[in-house]
């Protein structure tokens, strides 16, 4: 058993709102991202969720995000590439980046979940024969990194201006921080051999083990058979509760409860396998990260913070692992705190 060291923490947030009230959700779930870069959090990433009560836009919302923070990684985890544009897309999550000055870091899944819901209201013809995997992400890859359009001598005309055409704004950077939500060894092997970077988080396909820390540790190993300057993040669900009151520490407590059968045997026909969600003080915290070998192999944490939290629970969670946990894992905060 080993200590972790952590270099840099981020925290990924689903953005719940009321389904009469979305406007008091989301901009609580600002101000979040707000409290989180004061508290000297490296990274603050949004869910991105269609049909629930949650971003549908995740580059709407970051570039929202990119104008009420001046230092903190954005970004998102995952979009559902198919549903997206290749080029459109490209087009959003480049402005957004440009507005924050070079800070998204944007995450990426396949397919369409709630395909059959909405399909058809995305695409005009039979979706069901296009391509809604790798090749998808690849080509928002591609249009990112502004390749220029037609022939050496095709220009395009805008008032006082001709020019080559390619996708603006242009973001040099921005395709040097594509994320790829890997739960399978499939995955983790393309993510690897397109220079993408990893998110692998408390979900994960069970491949030859029914154990979730076997079968994620053996996405890291597929991963990093190929050699490259690819970053690598772990998510959990992290739920200290030193600083919370009695009732809500008892609340915590049964929310994780009511998850905690899934984590005990593979689920569905895809052998699905969660992690358990690591809630207690910070000390029964810091016992089960140092038992934990995947969060010791990385030196990236993601705090995934648990769905229909109210807002004061989420700042109490992100406070909690700032002041009592992270420090003891080596984490360094970027910048002084302010908040609280």
């Amino acid at each position: 058993m080993s200590t972790p060291t952590i270099s840099s923490l981020a925290f990924l947030t689903p953005g719940n709102f009321a389904d009469d009230d979305p406007y008091t959700g989301l901009e609580e779930t600002l101000q979040l991202f707000e409290y989180g870069e004061r508290l000297g959090f490296d990274g603050a990433w949004i869910r991105q969720r269609h049909l629930e009560h949650g971003v549908g836009a995740a580059a709407v919302f970051l570039a929202a995000a990119g104008q009420r923070t001046e230092r903190v990684e954005l970004g998102t985890a995952v979009i559902p590439i198919g549903y997206e544009s290749p080029f459109r897309l490209a087009e959003d999550l480049a402005l957004a980046d440009v507005l924050s000055r070079g800070r998204l870091q944007v995450g990426f899944s396949t397919g369409m979940p709630h395909a059959e819901l909405l399909g058809d209201l995305v695409y005009d013809g039979d979706w069901r024969s296009f391509d809604l995997s790798y090749g998808r992400v690849a080509r928002v890859v591609d249009n990112l990194r502004g390749g220029y359009l037609g022939g050496p001598d095709t220009v395009i005309q805008s008032p006082g201006n001709t020019q080559r055409p390619r996708l603006q704004p242009h973001s040099p950077g921005l395709v040097d921080r594509i994320w790829y939500g890997g739960g399978s060894l499939r995955s983790v092997r393309w993510a690897a051999e397109n220079g993408l970077n990893l998110l692998s988080g408390n979900i994960v396909t069970g491949e030859s083990t029914d154990d979730f820390i076997t079968a994620q540790l053996n996405l890291l190993t597929e991963f990093r058979h190929t050699p490259s300057a690819a970053r690598v993040a772990v998510g959990r669900v992290i739920v200290p509760f030193d600083s919370a009151d009695r009732a809500t520490r008892t609340r915590y407590l049964e929310y994780a409860a009511s998850r905690h059968a899934r984590t005990l045997a593979p689920q569905g026909p895809k052998r699905i396998l969660f992690a358990p969600d690591v809630v207690g003080t910070a000390e029964q915290i810091l016992e089960q990260l140092a038992a934990d070998p995947v969060v010791s192999a990385v030196s990236e944490l993601r705090i995934e913070l648990p769905y229909e939290f109210r807002r004061e629970e989420y700042e109490q969670i992100l406070h909690d692992v700032r002041h009592l946990v992270a420090p003891e894992l080596g984490w360094q905060p970027t910048q002084l705190e302010t908040a609280r």
